[in-house]
This record gives C-alpha cells, structure tokens and sequence, in this order.
C-alpha cells in the first residue's frame, strides 16, 4: 500500500500518468507461482502497438501457475520522478517490483533498444551484469528477431529465447518453475533450459579472437549446451491461440486498431530483409479462420479501424476473396480496414478500388531501389511497369497521396541507381497530371529512404555499411535532385544506421559500448529527441568496438560471424548463394514456384513449393 501511495504522488506530476497506472480494459490481474514482466524497451504507447506482446500476454496468461504483467521504460520525466523519490520499476498489472518476479523478459524489437534495457535493469535495482545476479534476482531472458544475434547483449542476459515464443515462453517458465520447487539453483535450471530447442545460454559458451580481432571460434563451457542452437518453429498457426481480447491502450497508443496475423514468414527473399529469412517458413492462417478471429476482437474492443498484419498481405492464398468479404464486414460495422505491406507487383485493383470507397489516406509503396539493376541485386522482384502501372492505378481511383519507400548504400550502388530514385519520383508526377490536369491538383508524393544496415542471416550478411560521410553525400545529392513540385523527400539519420549495424554485426565485445552508452545516459536511442551521437561515439572509441571493425568492414565469407552458432534454419550456404546471385544481377524466384534449397525443410515442413520441397535438399 505504502508503494501504490508514494507511485500515486509521482503520477500527479507526469505528462501522462496513464502509461503507469494499468487496469486497462482485457488486462489480466491474476496470482501465480511463476511470475513473468514482460519488458518492452521503450514507451508505453511504443510497446502497446506491438502484436507480439499481446500475443505472449495471452498465452501465459492462459496458462494455469503462470502470469504475464507488462513493463514499459519510463519516459524522461517519470524516470527522474523514480530516481529522485528512489521507487524502483514495476509492472502494470499488480505493481509488483520487477526484482520480486520470477522472470523478465525483454523483447529485441530493434538494436537501438539496448541501452534502455540496462537502464530498465538499473531503475529496477537489479545488477546488470549476469554474472553479478545471484539466486535471489529473477532469470533476465530475452527474445525476438534481434536475438538472432544475441552476442552483444551476452554479458546482461541469462537466457534467450529463439523463434517462435506461443509455445516456447510457456514452457520455459513451467520449466523454471518446476527447478524452483525442486529447489535447484539458477545454473542447474539454466543447464536443463540449455538442452531445449529455441535455448541459448550464454555463459555456457565462450569466443576466442584472433590476433586481427575476429573471431576464431566460439567453444563450449557446458555439455548441456548444444553445438549449434535450433530456432524453435511453429509448424502451423492455424490452430495456435491468438489473442481476441487484447489488452486496449489507457493512452493512445502509434497503432490503436484491431490487428489479425494472416501468416507467418516469407517466400520471397529480399536480400537485404532479415524477417524475410529467420521466419520461415510461410504458415497461413486459413480465410474462415482470419475472419473468425477479426470479428472477435472488433466485438470485444470495440476498435474503428482492423489491420492484417504479414510481411506481405497480398501474398496470402486466399488474399482478394478475404479482403473483398473483411470489407463487406467492415463496411457493415463501421470500421475502416487497413491493409499495410502489399506488394506492388500483386496488387490487386478491385481490391484497391473498394478500398478507395471509404478509406481516403495515402498508399505506399517500397520498390526499395530506383533501378532495375538493383532491384535484381537485392531480389526486390519488381520492375519499373508494375511501379508505374500500380500508381496510374490508384491515381485513376482518386488517391492523392502516394509514399514510396527506398533504401540507399545497397551493395553494388551507383550513381545511376540513385537518379533512379528520382526518375521514379518525377514519372508519377507525370502520371498525375495526366489525370489531375497541368497543376497536379492537391496530390503528394513523399519519397523516404532508409540507410542500408547488413543484418544477421541475410546474403548482405558479409556486406560492408556506407560511412555517414557516404550516407550524408547521398542524402544531399537526392535532396538537390528530388527539388521537384508536389515531391517531399524525407531521409533517416546517418549515425543511427551506422549505431544499429554496430549493434546487430556485433559480437560480445560490444556490449562494453552498450554498458559505456547507458552509463553516459544513452536510452530511448530511437526517438530523435533522445539520441546523442557524441556519446554513441565515446562509448564506441573507449570500448574499442569501432564501426569501423564492425558496420564499415566486409567480413570474409570464411570468416566465423559471431551469431553462427545460432541457426535461424537457413543455411549458411543458401546465404552464400543468393549473395553471388546478388554480384551476378540474378533473381531468385518465388518459393512457391518451387523449392531454392533454403534449408529450413531440413527443420520443419515447408509448404511452399508444395511436392517440390524435399526434405533431403
């Protein structure tokens, strides 16, 4: 009582108190022997757009002995409230202090999120160092796709979760519960954890570097450890829970909608594209199952808007037939349907057209490189006429406002390639006016890029990241060439590429940045208000792990990358492959026209290709 008094005082004097008060409606107070805050490293309003959590919140929940509460950072203002008032971090539901929990688990959304999870650990009084955590603290696990490569984070976290979390988060925490009753220690539940499929423990393994600071293997320290961790993998969603009560907002969260996963993973191999890897293979939630599941949660969240959610909605079987019934539900209950990832090259215009009968904001599209050439580097699968004849399309239908997405500092990026961009831009214009007379009428085109980040299990893996000298003189000579009316030209800022691909190629040598970060006061790293380059830049030089050795550096395609020892499923040797396409201008095709040997059918069927997956290949 003493707690929720003194949290009462502080709250008067937040901005928003209702990201720390809890009680929001579907939000579940329950007791249990095996505890779990599941941390998300960033604002509340961040975190509550997340289908991830909601969907780990409602498996646990649905778990007898166990419960999920929910933790968020605190913003500015909270946190100096908490420091000065000294009140540790707490949980949502039962404003339980996180070191009282069993288990925190903090989810690796973006690389930018690490100095806020050891200061999440920090305002919760707990060490940050694993090593320094007795008995007494709770298991820090961690999980999601920047687990993938976990090596920089090592040192603070006891257990990461790799893959498919439904099933696995359950069962580690039944197993942590089972150790505790036994009466074992931390280590001998870690060991028996360690011997699972999705585990990785790392103070079970230890890397050794050689004389030019890369990595000469990483060794085993335990024999419960595996060689090589297995990704845990769903073999189907189906018949998985998903959550039809989620947990509403008490502040208006980024996304504030009902939001339904059609399915899981990938089938067409952007180069560049971390997810498009690590979650396959493609798992399709049927059309009658999607529906049942939409109307649920409209009715039990009383949301105005519904998202599909996937890496590619389109790309679903049954995708025109789905979105043509969902509309006629929606239109019917009032509630808008949004349609997010649609690839160019399989949109479908009477689906465009009816969607244009009541949702009037903006499309967009994300080519992702302005010519074809690189578009056929990167495996985009898109040319310039699907670009134009989409655009015409929806320009014809009464859109006025188009976004198209790029990525600049791709591997073999030219000059031409980046007049590509803006050759785009100034079609569409064109295009307009052929419908909207000489002046364009009131219609936009907002062209974004994104710097290039070589991501973990990508063929970009071995690539080498543009200096933000390369970035900066690309920024200026698009913004010089894209002053074209009717165009605005946003881009992302040059040393947060540079930090997050430091971040996601590292190995555990870094998190002695990350530790030097957070103590200089790095946290909220992805807001623009809150990121400080200097002190990236002195936590970077002091620790040795210059961007340099890590984002600025080709690796070696022989060379022992820090997150080998963890298997997404993909093979090495598939990465390898697709990146001499790359060099070579080739395109690799669909899945489903057939089986690429990708690897992941040696793990868990694959359906893709149908009869041509073999399990053998």
């Amino acid at each position: 009582m003493e707690f929720e008094k003194r949290l009462d005082e502080i709250l008067k004097q937040v901005e928003k108190p209702g990201r720390y008060i809890g009680g929001e409606v579907n939000s579940v107070k329950k007791e249990a022997e095996e505890r779990l805050a599941f941390a998300f490293p960033d604002l509340y309003e961040i975190g509550m757009s997340y289908l991830g959590m909601q969907i780990l919140y409602n498996a646990v929940n649905e778990t007898d002995d166990l419960s999920c509460e929910r933790v968020f950072s605190p913003a500015p203002d909270m946190e100096k409230l908490m420091r000065d008032e000294d009140l540790p971090l707490f949980t949502l539901e039962n404003k339980t202090p996180l070191k009282d929990m069993e288990m925190i688990g903090f989810t690796l959304q973006y690389e930018m999120s690490y100095a806020t999870i050891l200061n999440m650990l920090e305002l919760a009084k707990i060490p940050l160092y694993s090593d320094q955590r007795d008995d007494s603290f709770p298991i820090i696990a961690a999980g999601g796709p920047c687990a993938f490569n976990p090596e920089p984070l090592a040192d603070f976290i006891d257990i990461f979760l790799i893959g498919d979390g439904e099933e696995l988060l359950p069962k580690i925490m039944q197993l942590h519960l089972n150790c505790r009753k036994e009466g074992l220690t931390k280590k001998e539940f870690l060991e028996r954890a360690a011997a699972m499929t999705g585990v990785y423990v790392p103070e079970f393994y230890r890397p050794e570097y050689g004389t030019d600071g890369t990595i000469k293997g990483v060794y085993k320290l335990n024999e419960s450890a595996p060689d090589i961790v297995q990704r845990y993998i769903l073999p189907e969603t189906e018949n998985v829970q998903f959550p039809v009560k989620p947990v509403i907002p008490m502040v208006e969260a980024v996304h504030d909608r009902a939001v339904v996963e059609t399915f899981r993973g990938c089938t067409r191999g952007c180069r560049f594209c971390q997810a498009g890897m690590i979650y396959r293979p493609v798992r399709e939630r049927s059309k009658e199952k999607i529906m049942e599941l939409a109307k649920l949660q409209i009715e039990a969240t009383g949301n105005d808007e519904l998202s599909l959610l996937s890496l590619s909605t389109s790309d679903h079987s049954q995708f025109e037939e789905l979105t043509m019934e969902l509309m006629d539900y929606c239109k019917a209950n009032n509630v808008s349907l949004s349609l997010p990832s649609l690839r160019i090259d399989k949109f479908a215009f009477d689906v465009l057209g009816r969607i244009q009968e009541y949702k009037k904001s903006g499309l967009t599209y994300a080519p992702e490189a302005g010519s074809q050439r690189l578009r056929d580097v990167i495996n985009k699968g898109v040319t310039a006429e699907d670009i134009y004849t989409s655009v015409e399309q929806a320009i014809s239908l009464g859109w006025r406002h188009i976004k198209l997405y790029f990525m600049i500092g791709l591997p073999t990026e030219t000059e031409e390639d980046l007049d590509g961009i803006c050759e785009i831009a100034a079609n569409i214009i064109e295009i307009n006016k052929k419908y909207n007379g000489p002046k364009g009428g009131r219609f936009r085109l907002t062209v974004s890029v994104s710097n290039f980040v070589p991501k973990a299990d990508t063929p970009f893996q071995w690539e080498r990241q543009n200096t933000p000298q390369e970035f900066m003189e690309k920024h200026r000579y698009l913004e010089k060439k894209l002053k074209i009316k009717g165009v605005t030209f946003n881009y992302h800022d040059s040393f947060t590429s540079v930090c997050e691909a430091v971040l996601a190629r590292g190995d555990r040598r870094v998190g002695k940045a990350i530790a030097l970060a957070h103590a200089y006061g790095c946290r909220l790293d992805g807001w623009t208000e809150h990121f400080y380059p200097e002190k990236w830049k002195k936590a970077f030089e002091e620790s040795g792990a210059t961007p340099e050795f890590y984002a600025f550096r080709e690796r070696h395609q022989d060379e022992v990358l820090p997150w080998d020892h963890i298997s997404c499923g993909v093979s090495k040797s598939f990465l390898a492959l697709e990146r001499e396409k790359s060099y070579r201008e080739e395109t690799t095709k669909d899945c489903r026209d057939g089986c690429r040997g990708c690897g992941i059918n040696k793990v868990v069927e694959c359906k893709a290709g149908g009869n041509l997956c073999p399990r053998d290949m």
